[in-house]
């Protein structure tokens, strides 16, 4: 889209809105409900999406019931793809969980970890991707998107320290760039954390732990006028192992009122979070091996942060036999102060290398979306039409500080970044063993920045895409469903990077190589498939196989770090991944994830074709037992996050890093529980995540331009544990 027309992302996308409206059939029956998303926690019977063949068109469809437990839902005749599921709270309450982000771990194949103490936002990796802190995975939490774009840290930042999980009623995951009703930060995958509503009592409970760990929760519904009004309240310290104690605290809460009158409801929601910290960065190799500093010691004590999130959002919905409609809209107001140093003293040996970070975001946005149930001729189907729109109104920078001081400005910018995104979906079934989704998509944005510390960098671009999707259902057949699915998709770069014409540490037109300062590509495409299969052919088992590959195109990517961009190559990934549940009985479970990725950089770079830090072998497994010998609950879970190539030849690579945890608790009667928590059983002295670079200590007798490489790691907690005491009423 050229810049000179403002106008035509908004009239393309009402365009296609319209040519849209005409597929609608004026014939309608009931079709196949979406009970993905509406009901999928522990225990919660849903109509299965399998519906018996009429004998007459004019006659209402019938269903199936089927029976919800934990993960193992039976997804067929639901699930569009054997990578999509669904996670409820039966199976996150008996998990030993660390931090808030660690819930993101029931999505098989996905590593949550972190490289800065607690506070800042966690490290994920998923699908031969290292994926930063949130880029190309995109969560939301009852439906608000949690993925910060144009982040002064970083593209996609993805901070769920607000989550409480003992609120999230379901995590529904899907990967792959295939469905229509996600866009941007999606071609990894995605996940919606749904909240509850309602709960069946009140509960007070208070943990106490290892390095000064503390947590209270209180959370619960009441009946207000017609509706319920369910709240959830949670403060944290957590000290942690570190030479220079973490100091994270944190403050957290949210309230929901909600309202369902037969075919129609609504909910308001309301959030805030506010935490601070200590940050306790990776350290370089080196200093650890000469007896410098212990693994649990730091090189710039300075180094801290604090952020603060609000959130306001409305949601009202209405289903009946001919159609279904959902419309939220959301206002969010997010502020991080974030200084940190990773090269200590490589760029300025006096006053070292720390920069700051801040963000300041108002954060608006609205969905909508009108699902019709008809016929497609003689065959059921159902279209959905939906619309999404989102602005950011951002001021952030990247400072030259010390000790958390200003020292100098080397990035400011006032950033206005919007989105328009009209999709369409259908799904038909054509026969008893074969359905269709076909979906397209596109983004319009609008990328401004204003008021930049360098003038030159002021600037808009705008920019569009049309993605199509498509997926095809082949069975069931002996309980087995065999999928293929496909599609276009994308991932938005920063507005700086777009806009970058001078390296705003230089004011000049060339980097430090001579190279001329490139802009980044405003919407850089993804191409994906995945061929997969679902089964539940053994009593109590159910089993998911997928093969995908994904390819991203050449792009320019802004480095936050550095405040501008950086050159890339062509990707691609592809890989295998299995998910397992089994419950033998109904107090014991078993679950295993396999996960195997390859990922290269395409056109043979001289440097090396492989990608620093993406995920290789990830596994996971546990088990899990409840109402044993009167009230006993837990089970141990292991996870396995295998080596990776640190450098671009492969020259250098990470070790494996490999946690057994466990939880053993006593529900004493319906009011009174005991648990504890035991993490890192094994005692073993893993990192939490590795880089190769460049940096100078003090200490080294020599720095040449680049910095002494090194491994700079994060180690993984000792043992420790946790004990919780809570009461219900």
């Amino acid at each position: 889209m050229k810049k000179n027309h403002p106008f035509k992302l908004t009239l393309l996308s009402l365009a296609i809105l319209a040519s849209f409206s005409a597929y609608a059939h004026a014939e309608y029956t009931e079709s196949e409900k979406d009970v993905a998303t509406a009901e999928s926690d522990s225990d919660t019977k849903t109509k299965k999406a399998k519906s018996k063949k009429s004998s007459k068109e004019s006659e209402p469809v019938e269903f199936d019931d089927m029976v919800i437990t934990q993960r193992a839902e039976s997804l067929i005749g639901i699930a569009g793809s054997a990578s999509q599921g669904n996670v409820g709270q039966e199976q996150l309450k008996y998990r030993p969980v660390t931090r808030p982000s660690e819930v993101l771990e029931t999505v098989p194949g996905l590593i949550s970890s972190q490289h800065s103490g607690e506070g800042k936002a966690s490290q994920y990796y998923l699908r031969g991707f290292n994926l930063d802190h949130g880029t190309d995975f995109l969560t939301q939490v009852d439906g608000v998107p949690v993925n910060l774009p144009s982040h002064s840290h970083g593209q996609g930042w993805m901070d769920t320290n607000f989550l409480i999980p003992e609120m999230i009623k379901t995590i529904g995951y899907q990967k792959g760039n295939y469905y229509a009703d996600t866009g941007d930060f999606s071609s990894a995958g995605s996940a919606n954390i749904q909240y509850f509503s309602d709960l069946p009592e009140h509960t007070v409970k208070f943990t106490g732990g290892s390095f000064d760990y503390y947590r209270g929760v209180v959370m619960g519904s009441q009946k207000v006028g017609d509706g319920h009004l369910a709240y959830a309240g949670e403060t944290v310290h957590n000290g942690g192992p570190w030479d220079v104690s973490n100091e994270y605290l944190k403050f957290n809460g949210v309230l929901k009122y909600s309202e369902e009158h037969g075919n129609n409801g609504f909910s308001v929601t309301g959030m805030a979070y506010k935490a601070d910290w200590n940050s306790t960065d990776q350290i370089p190799l080196r200093a650890v091996t000469d007896g410098t500093i212990d693994r649990f010691g730091n090189i710039d004590p300075t180094d801290g942060g604090a952020s603060q999130r609000y959130s306001l959002t409305s949601e009202w919905h209405r289903q009946d036999k001919n159609s279904k409609t959902q419309i939220m809209a959301y206002g969010v107001y997010s502020q991080l102060n974030l200084f940190s140093n990773f090269t200590y003293f490589m760029d300025d040996p006096v006053n070292g290398d720390q920069f700051g970070q801040p963000d300041e975001r108002f954060v608006t946005g609205a969905k909508a979306s009108h699902t019709i149930f008809h016929k497609l001729g003689q065959f059921d189907s159902e279209s959905t039409f939906g619309l999404q729109f989102r602005n950011d109104n951002i001021n952030n920078a990247l400072l030259k500080t010390k000790a958390q001081q200003i020292l100098g400005i080397t990035r400011k910018d006032t950033i206005w970044q919007s989105s328009l995104s009209p999709y369409f979906d259908n799904k038909t079934t054509w026969t008893n063993w074969f359905k269709t989704d076909l979906g397209l998509r596109f983004d319009g944005y609008r990328f401004n920045v204003s008021k930049s510390n360098q003038v030159a960098n002021d600037g808009t671009v705008y920019d569009g895409l049309v993605s199509p999707k498509l997926g095809m259902v082949f069975g069931p057949w002996a309980e087995t469903e065999f999928y293929l699915n496909g599609g276009l998709g994308f991932h938005s770069n920063d507005a700086r990077g777009v806009n970058t014409t001078v390296d705003p540490s230089t004011g000049k037109t060339t980097d430090a190589d001579g190279n001329p300062i490139q802009k980044a590509v405003p919407l850089a495409r993804t191409y994906g498939a995945e061929v997969g299969m679902r089964s539940n052919w053994i009593k109590g088992l159910n089993s998911t196989l997928a093969i995908w590959w994904l390819d991203i195109d050449s792009e320019l990517i802004f480095a936050g770090d550095a405040g501008t961009t950086e050159a890339s190559h062509p990707s691609r990934r592809y890989g295998i991944e299995s998910a397992n549940y089994y419950s033998p009985t109904d107090w014991l479970t078993f679950d295993a994830d396999l996960s195997f990725s390859k990922a290269r950089f395409q056109g043979h770079p001289a440097e090396g074709s492989y990608i620093p830090g993406s995920a290789e072998t990830v596994i996971a497994s546990g088990a899990t037992f409840h109402d044993v010998l009167g009230g006993f609950y837990g089970g141990p879970r292991l996870r396995y996050f295998g080596p990776r190539a640190l450098i671009e030849d492969n020259s250098v690579r990470s070790k494996e890093t490999m946690m057994l945890s466990a939880m053993m608790g006593y529900e004493f009667n319906k009011h009174w529980k005991l648990q504890a928590e035991v993490f890192n059983l094994l005692g073993r002295k893993d990192s939490g995540i590795d880089y190769y670079y460049g940096s100078c200590l003090k200490t080294d007798t020599d720095c040449p331009t680049g910095g002494n490489q090194d491994i700079h790691f994060h180690p993984v907690e000792p043992l420790s544990f946790r004990m919780t005491l809570s009461t219900s009423f």
